[in-house]
């Protein structure tokens, strides 16, 4: 590796309307090597991604390219001084064939004409220096993902690309398509170029890095040598806390009765996956119970709740509801069969800003009970004040639009929702992600009543200290497979860390 860094920048900050997306960042990257950015969700990473290559323009602070001062003002100036990216998304004209992709906006010419024999040599010879070969005249389409990927780096290594940045390019991948990913990037390292490798998988982080940067909050917490960096000392980097650090206790949550955790399964999971995005799974979800998921971002805990919700389709195992096995090809097929799902984005997939919370709180309701049995304004405004004083929920009154609602309140929301569908399973992902501390102390304490009278609740939470407080039994995902059930209170912060980071009990 060289000792002169290709790219690097100092104190690279970037601002947009009330968010401080990257904060003094210095960053170097090596010719010949690969470089993991790794950082939880809104970390930075993606902020940084874009101002390195001309997306955003920094506020302050400065890009140097071969040791020379560089300003992107678009992406294609990035291109043109040898920065390429791919996305997690294949950024590529499926409709096209392999060979027109590789040379989009480039083909060769002969007297005036495309010189298409010789796009279809160079397509090949540019493949082959990946070891790759595949028939350049059909459509890119024809490809699974992991081809379209590595077609994307054959046409990024064409033009000579110096910088080879790839943003989570494994999360669609199978392991055997990601070990194929990985020998091309090496043999491309080995040639000289830089790699950027962005991933929240922390088997490949340390499967194909040589140096890794966390970052936390818009700043660059550190930059170490990948074997020098222990994976358990690397999550709580990410997550900026200290194992050892004093947990915060339970306090009054009290465990799941004895009759609860003796009960059979309301809802099991068996074997159930979905290629390149979830492995085989086993789950049991009991009444009366909180099954917590815990992992970092990426680890599969969305994943699975979209699964078992319908909001996926599954493509091996079996959900058994009441000892029944089911099929449950739709949320609709999940609502009917009594599961509730509130999502981890709220403003994307939950609320519906525009309308009033009366509304959206019947708005479950009425699509179960089907649009020819309406529900009367006066039963759907009964319903609204019933739940606007069961969940403390803080408005003018129920005809207030709710995107005039805090963060919290929307949130309760969306939680009477689903409660007034009265359902058997409720699946809560992120509930308390953006709201304010006091409003996820409450909304905790209803989760906890609703499950001391029966209610079985999937619970998913980035914060570890919010899944130990609440769960009576917390599966933990790793790398998109569950590696570890903990039943019972009384677990602390430190274990799920460890087996997040890959201990063992």
């Amino acid at each position: 590796m060289s000792a002169t860094p290709l790219l690097e920048t100092h104190g690279l900050s970037r601002t947009f309307p009330g968010v401080r997306a990257l904060a003094n960042v210095d960053f170097r990257l090596y010719p010949g090597e690969i470089h993991t950015l790794m950082g939880q969700n809104g970390a930075g990473k993606s902020t940084l991604i874009n101002v390195l290559t001309g997306v955003h323009q920094p506020d302050a602070g400065e890009i140097l390219l071969a040791g020379a001062p560089v300003h992107f003002s678009t992406p294609l100036e990035a291109e043109a001084a040898g920065i390429q990216t791919l996305y997690q998304e294949v950024n590529l004209c499926p409709n096209l064939s392999v060979a027109e992709n590789i040379f989009a906006g480039r083909q060769p010419r002969r007297r005036g004409l495309i010189d298409w024999k010789t796009i279809h040599r160079r397509a090949e010879e540019a493949l082959g220096e990946l070891n790759l070969a595949l028939d350049v005249t059909q459509s890119l389409d024809t490809y699974p993902i992991a081809m379209q990927q590595m077609v994307a780096i054959a046409r990024a290594m064409s033009v000579d690309a110096r910088i080879l940045i790839l943003d989570e390019p494994t999360s669609s991948l199978d392991d055997s398509e990601v070990t194929r990913l990985f020998e091309v990037l090496r043999k491309l390292r080995d040639s000289g170029i830089a790699i950027l490798f962005v991933t929240h998988f922390l088997e490949q982080t340390y499967a194909i890095s040589d140096r890794i940067t966390v970052m936390r909050n818009g700043e660059r917490e550190g930059e170490y040598l990948a074997a020098d960096l222990p994976v358990q000392t690397l999550v709580a980097k990410m997550v900026g806390q200290q194992l050892a650090r004093e947990r915060l206790e339970p306090g009054n949550e009290q465990p799941a009765p004895a009759s609860a955790a003796n009960a059979a399964p309301w809802l099991s999971a068996h074997g159930v996956a979905r290629r390149g995005v979830l492995s085989p799974l086993d789950l049991d979800v009991q009444p009366g119970q909180i099954l917590g998921l815990a992992g970092l971002l990426g680890s599969g805990r969305t994943e699975t709740a979209r699964l078992l919700f319908g909001a996926d389709r599954a493509d091996e195992g079996a959900v058994s509801i009441a000892g029944e096995t089911v099929k449950l090809s739709s949320p609709r097929d999940a609502v009917r069969h009594g599961m509730a799902y509130c999502p981890e984005d709220r403003k994307k997939e939950g609320i519906v800003a525009d309308l009033s919370i009366r509304e959206n709180i019947v708005l479950a309701l009425q699509a179960r009970r089907g649009w020819w049995r309406m529900i009367s304004r006066a039963r759907s405004r009964e319903l609204a004040n019933e739940y606007i004083a069961q969940l403390g929920i803080k408005a003018r009154d129920a005809e207030q639009p709710l995107g005039l609602l805090s963060g919290g309140n929307q949130q309760k929301v969306l939680l009477a929702r689903w409660l007034a569908t009265e359902p058997e399973l409720l699946i809560l992902d992120e509930p308390t992600r953006g709201i304010d501390v006091a409003a996820k102390f409450e909304i905790m304490d209803r989760v906890r009543a609703l499950c001391a009278k029966g209610l079985a609740i999937l619970f998913i939470s980035s914060e570890i200290s919010e899944v130990v407080r609440v769960s009576d039994r917390i599966a933990v995902l790793r790398d998109r497979r569950k590696v570890a059930e903990l039943n019972g209170h009384g677990h602390s912060e430190d274990e799920v860390y460890d087996l997040i980071a890959g201990g063992h009990r």
